[in-house]
């Protein structure tokens, strides 16, 4: 059965982002996408402002993030303003924009909470970005904890992990940097033998968010190919 709900979609100007706001206005729901341009979603005024603009939420899925141009580094080389933002961009716009739409789908209850991680949260970045890694794996500490919280009130929170998908400039710049010999070797250790498209995780998005998955929360699923398998 498919309700006619508001979401909201952080990140929204890259692949993922894109392909997720797709999925859901084809599921008929109202989309609002956003992006760093429109609003930035790491300062508190900001986001509260953003969130008092659109409304009532019903689905929100925390989609911005990525290593915001970063390489890897020694850690001994990592400024405290590259540590910091790394979390500002996947932890404290997650924190933010879930405290901002919570109070509304409590009143309601019901919402879907949606948070996209990445494999390096349950595993190592491919990158070696040490801040990437440990941002992505407290996403997935804060989807637990929220399911844990929120479950109570009609609200999901789960959490997907992607594996290697080219959605950006970053991961298309690190894809290029591997070469044919680099590319092979990944693609070697993915079951399916090929890289993710923003498809497929905007169907992992829309099968956490409709009204059947009522009693699926706390999730991390891995939407990777197969690659955690190795």
């Amino acid at each position: 059965m498919t309700i006619t709900r508001t979401a909201v979609v952080t990140g929204a100007a890259q692949g993922m982002g894109k392909g997720i706001i797709e999925a859901l206005r084809k599921s008929g729901h109202t989309v609002h996408g956003v992006d760093r341009e429109d609003a930035d979603l790491s300062q508190p005024e900001s986001a509260k402002a953003y969130f008092e603009k659109i409304g009532r939420v019903d689905i929100l899925v925390n989609c911005a993030g990525g290593v915001v141009g970063q390489t890897h580094k020694p850690l001994e080389e990592i400024t405290d303003d590259a540590w910091k933002q790394i979390f500002d961009a996947n932890l404290q716009t997650t924190f933010l924009s879930t405290r901002a739409v919570v109070k509304g789908m409590k009143e309601n209850g019901w919402g879907r909470i949606v948070n996209i991680s990445s494999g390096a949260g349950r595993s190592v970045s491919l990158t070696g970005i040490q801040a990437y890694a440990t941002a992505k794996a407290a996403q997935i500490g804060f989807t637990r904890q929220m399911a844990h919280e929120l479950g109570q009130y009609g609200i999901t929170v789960n959490c997907i992990a992607p594996g290697f998908v080219l959605s950006n400039p970053s991961t298309i710049k690190q894809w290029e940097s591997y070469g044919p010999e680099g590319q092979e070797k990944l693609k070697m250790g993915i079951a399916t033998r090929r890289l993710g498209k923003a498809e497929d995780i905007a169907n992992g998005v829309s099968f956490f968010v409709q009204e059947e998955s009522d009693w699926v929360t706390g999730q991390c699923l891995s939407i990777d190919g197969g690659h955690s398998l190795f």
